[in-house]
């Protein structure tokens, strides 16, 4: 799994056209990022890692707190992540920028206030070795918030209208708000989840073709003749607009011992 993802996400490309069909589309106008991180409990000058910054939505809204932190790292598996992020947040005296894979953190023990890894962690290979990781780089009382999504939203949506010619389960279900807390509770004290109310109304047939088509690697559907996917969509919008179920969300651990 992890050769697709690292192909999957070695430059920005394909994250960028699913970030911009949530962008235009999502009936929640907030934003999802935004939600994420009005959750954030940012007091005091706090050390924060971040791992998996993908393309730095997260920051994009949220500049100005940056300069109340004591020291963000910025870090992601995907070169091209990383300094695509680089470029949203800029050179700050506070900020560092690495390449790191969430199954290996190179901080020692109790370094960070906070750690994030949002929708992330379905994509690493060990799930336990990553979340002890995280326990392990997190001081005593500190804070682990972890995005992902539910087990029934936008692919498995879209799987479901292609069921006929693809065979597969196409969402990775490995880490979802559905299992995700018996994994963080082997590892942290406390936990709460969120979730975040939205759906797709999409009304451009071209830019859910493009969506599709940028799943190709990680999903069979991605890989689909774009004249079914094409077709089959055609069939099932009604007055212009398909409406797509999200289903998106959070959790926040905390390390008490």
């Amino acid at each position: 799994m992890i050769d697709k993802v690292i192909e999957q996400y070695k430059s920005h490309d394909n994250l960028d056209i699913r970030v911009e069909l949530h962008k235009k589309y999502s009936k929640n106008r907030l934003g999802f990022n935004n939600w994420i991180f009005s959750n954030y409990q940012l007091t005091g000058e706090l050390k924060i890692l971040e791992l998996g910054c993908g393309t730095g939505e997260l920051w994009k809204s949220n500049l100005d707190s940056i300069d109340k932190m004591k020291q963000l790292i910025i870090t992601d598996f995907s070169n091209d992540m990383v300094e695509t992020t680089k470029l949203v947040i800029g050179n700050r005296d506070n900020v560092n920028y690495e390449r790191m894979d969430i199954q290996n953190i190179s901080f020692k023990n109790e370094t960070f206030d906070i750690v994030i890894a949002n929708m992330l962690l379905h994509h690493v290979n060990d799930i336990d070795k990553a979340i002890s990781e995280v326990n392990r780089v997190l001081k005593k009382g500190g804070i682990f918030y972890c995005a992902t999504f539910g087990e029934n939203g936008v692919v498995d949506y879209l799987a479901s209208l292609f069921k006929d010619v693809v065979n597969q389960n196409l969402e990775n279900k490995t880490f979802t708000l559905q299992n995700g807390k018996a994994f963080l509770n082997r590892y942290f004290d406390t936990m709460e989840k969120l979730i975040y109310d939205d759906e797709l109304q999409v009304t451009s047939i071209d830019d859910l073709v493009q969506y599709i088509q940028s799943l190709k690697g990680i999903s069979e559907i991605g890989s689909l003749e774009e004249e079914i996917i094409r077709n089959r969509l055609e069939s099932e919008f009604n007055n212009g607009m398909l409406i797509i179920p999200k289903e998106y969300g959070m959790f926040i651990a905390r390390k008490e011992s």
